[in-house]
């Protein structure tokens, strides 16, 4: 199913925002606002109508700017892996460059309605946006930071704080936008050149999103593996990604600087009940020695400790190996807030190949927080709906090259085969694989079904709606559009009793085939309603940054009536029912989100609670259990001396509720320390716990 998005995306898509410091950045952010003027500029000269999104350096999709007497009306689609958002949008502003109307109507990627509203009249603003309707009364400025729009919405904020005193605003529904100063450079499409200065604005979601201005007028916006840019500049886009990717780099660089606790000590965690992956039990109270990055002993208690030791206080708490989340696609948020919760291993199921090394290379050196990763070679097929990621592939030839590309860089351990492969040539993949030593996941391509792949000899079949679409497709049908997600409305008239059902589940069962179900991003897409806290999400909600609240109160998918919103439900519960039978064959199902993990890991092992697992059973599956899937059970999954430093401390006890995993207060990653409750707010959030009692030796 691959739910990955590029980092900023549409909307939600790019109100990516969250605390930039001060500091250096304010005083040249001052500098640039006194030259562009004191007043608000509406309408930027010589700013380009139409820009050109790129995934990858490859063109998906365009935005288009038509200035109106009193603001500008804006149309913004694009189109990856088969979906993406469609928009138009219409924005009037005052003088001071704020917005008094915003209408944006539209789809979002996953199909589900927009009609959204903003007025501002009399001190009072009125807004409605996927979570319903509300108003506020306001004093002084504020804009308003619409939940579905174009990118554009960057340049009109962004000229409304170049003439605001202090550089800052008040943000409708919350928050403050920000906008600091980054860099200066040229930009050129080979017959001009423009000065530009690229912003990072924030103050309302996890993270800053970069975008460059050229005086008043609107440029574009860079992240690593996406960018919108003036048309005739996309010439610039790898460039600017790799921008993208040094301003993050320093960024999380400081952050890391700021939230890791590297002792250069042996640290000595007292007063733990350490949890045994392989009983599945708790133990007593107990002591836990590390030195370097390995675990040099695990004792009693009250066992010595060892001169120049840090001291940890557990407090009685829960020590547990770290978990595997087992369908990511990595970035360096999710690499910071994946360790947070606890997530100390991860297999990526598809990236941008150089701009995952370069994560991986910051991760191991200790530059970046992150979990270990374990690599997939993502294989996909070109199509007008093919994904932009890995490697793409127009032939069988072509496709097995791809294997023997992967297999020759020996930091793969599995090939995963996309929407868009021409099933033809499956088993020549296969082939190559098996003779290099690979193993093979994958979606299954359009026109096919599992059936099809368990029999070409898929080791492990990624996401269950790609195997149950089998059992209600119709021949022809092409699954690399949104008919993948929305055809699972059919299913709750489907017979789980079935041939077709059991044929498929006993082949699954007696080949030993894996199953990556990505049970939570099915709850999400399937049971989120527009106005309704997201089910996976009631936990910890209101910790978030605004904008992330209001995604957790948005659909996903177009419930346009009753009969879709019955329909959508039913499939969730087919879809529970499937994995009960497969959990009671013996499939072996792997815990992965394929929504960038942290809370909703946590709640990816929740859920296999509603088909028979125990909290024990869960939390040794999702560490051990998941090590040993991977071959790496002798050094990681367990807490015993000679293993590898990856361990996480919750208060509770979640053997018996599950739900203590939500609140970490230590998590050890390869010997170094961290405290969620430093790492949360550094994007926004509010921690869950208080940090343990450290006892450092004398200097």
């Amino acid at each position: 199913m691959t739910f990955w998005k590029p980092a900023g995306f549409a909307s939600a898509l790019l109100i990516a925002l969250a605390a930039c410091s001060p500091g250096e950045d304010a005083a040249r952010n001052s500098d640039a606002m006194e030259e562009a003027g004191a007043s608000a500029v509406l309408f930027a000269a010589d700013e380009a109508e139409v820009f050109t999104v790129l995934v990858g350096g490859t063109a998906i999709g365009q935005m288009e700017v038509t200035t109106r007497e009193d603001g500008y009306a804006v149309d913004f689609e694009f189109r990856n892996n088969g979906r993406g958002p469609t928009l138009s949008e219409t924005v009037s502003l005052n003088s001071d460059g704020l917005p008094t109307s915003w209408a944006v109507e539209g789809n979002t990627t996953f199909g589900n309605e927009v009609d959204e509203r903003f007025d501002y009249a009399d001190s009072e603003v009125s807004w409605t946006d996927a979570t319903g309707s509300d108003t506020a009364v306001i004093e002084g400025g504020a804009f308003y930071v619409p939940q579905n729009a174009s990118p554009y919405w960057l340049a009109i904020a962004a000229r409304a704080l170049m003439a605001d005193e202090d550089g800052m605003l008040p943000a409708i529904p919350g928050g403050e936008l920000r906008m600091n100063e980054i860099d200066r450079l040229e930009v050129s499409n080979g017959t001009e050149t423009l000065d530009a200065i690229v912003y990072a604005m924030s103050g309302t979601s996890l993270n800053p999103t970069y975008f460059l201005m050229t005086g008043d007028a609107f440029f574009g916006i860079i992240t690593p593996g996406f960018a919108l840019l003036a048309e005739g500049f996309e010439g610039e886009d790898e460039r600017l990604r790799a921008l993208a990717a040094e301003y993050g780099a320093n960024r999380f660089a400081e952050i890391q600087s700021r939230v890791i606790r590297d002792y250069d000590a042996p640290v000595l965690i007292r007063n733990v009940h350490v949890f045994d992956a392989e009983t599945k039990t708790r133990g007593e109270a107990a002591s836990v020695l590390v030195d370097g990055n390995r675990i040099a002993a695990v004792g009693a208690a009250d066992m010595d400790s060892p001169d120049g030791a840090v001291i940890i206080d557990g407090d009685g708490g829960t020590l547990l190996p770290g978990f595997f989340e087992m369908h990511g696609h990595m970035g360096e948020t999710a690499a910071f807030l994946n360790i947070a919760a606890g997530v100390t291993s991860l297999r990526d199921m598809g990236n941008n190949n150089e701009v995952l090394s370069a994560l991986i290379e910051r991760v191991e050196s200790g530059e970046l927080a992150g979990p270990r990763i374990h690599r997939s070679g993502f294989i996909e097929g070109r199509s007008p709906f093919n994904s932009n990621n890995g490697i793409i592939v127009e032939s069988e030839e072509e496709a097995v090259a791809a294997v023997h590309t992967y297999a020759d860089a020996g930091v793969y351990h599995q090939i995963k085969i996309y929407n868009s492969i021409n099933p033809d040539w499956v088993p020549a993949m296969i082939a190559a694989a098996d003779e290099r030593g690979l193993r093979v996941s994958g979606h299954v391509p359009a026109f096919t079904n599992a059936d099809a792949m368990i029999a070409a000899g898929y080791d492990e079949l990624t996401h269950i709606n790609q195997i149950m679409l089998g059992w209600v497709l119709e021949e022809g049908e092409d699954t690399r559009t949104l008919l993948r997600l929305t055809a699972l409305r059919r299913l709750p008239t489907l017979d789980l009793e079935s041939e077709a059902v059991q044929s498929t589940i006993r082949e699954i069962a007696e080949r030993g085939i894996a199953v990556d179900p990505t049970f939570a991003i099915h709850e999400t897409l399937l049971l989120s309603r527009n106005g309704e806290i997201s089910p996976g999400t009631v936990d910890y909600v209101d910790h978030l940054p605004v904008d992330a609240q209001r995604q957790a109160r948005s659909a996903w998918a177009d419930i346009a009536n009753e009969e879709d919103d019955a329909n959508y439900r039913g499939a969730y519960e087919q879809i529970t029912a499937v994995l009960r039978m497969m959990h009671e064959r013996g499939i072996l199902l792997v815990p992965g989100t394929d929504l960038g993990g942290s809370f909703t890991y946590h709640r990816e092992l929740e859920l296999y609670q509603t088909i028979g697992m125990t909290p024990p059973e869960i939390l040794a599956w999702a560490s051990h259990g998941m090590a040993e899937y991977l071959g790496v059970g002798d050094e990681v999954g367990l807490i015993e001396e000679g293993y590898l430093a990856d361990f996480f401390l919750v208060p509770g006890d979640p053997t018996q509720d599950l739900s203590d995993i939500k609140t970490i207060a230590m998590v050890m990653a390869d010997g170094r320390v961290y405290f969620p409750t430093g790492i949360y707010p550094e994007f926004g959030i509010v921690p869950f716990t208080d940090v343990p009692n450290v006892t450092q030796p004398a200097p």
